[in-house]
């Protein structure tokens, strides 16, 4: 008695509805897998949409951070020049070199 032997089968819908059950449950196994899949699918797809705004607003704060770097980096090098350095002198301090007479006009709003 072997399993591979050409035995007939017992006679009887036992084995029928045994496999109706087997499909019934693996039927049921993969809906409910399918509905968690499809819950989990649509729970991530929204917060990866939050964090792609939140990414968004991000990189638009770097890219005026990284500009306002580069303005600072540029008058940061114009410090190194004597002239600019000069002018500022006179703008912010008054200070004038030897020999050079200011001029100053009268202004509408003072």
């Amino acid at each position: 008695m072997n399993r591979f032997s050409p035995e007939e089968k017992q006679a009887g819908g036992s084995t029928a509805a045994g496999a109706k059950r087997r499909r019934f449950l693996w039927m049921a196994v993969m809906a409910v897998f399918f509905g968690w899949a499809g819950y989990i699918f649509f729970a991530q797809s929204a917060l990866i949409a939050d964090k792609s705004q939140d990414l968004a607003k991000k990189q638009a704060a770097g890219e005026q951070v990284n500009a306002s770097l580069n303005q600072l980096k540029y008058e940061v090098s114009r410090l190194n020049d004597d002239e600019y350095v000069g002018q500022l002198a006179r703008k912010w301090f008054n200070i004038y070199p030897k020999g050079e007479i200011p001029i100053r006009t009268e202004q509408s709003g003072e």
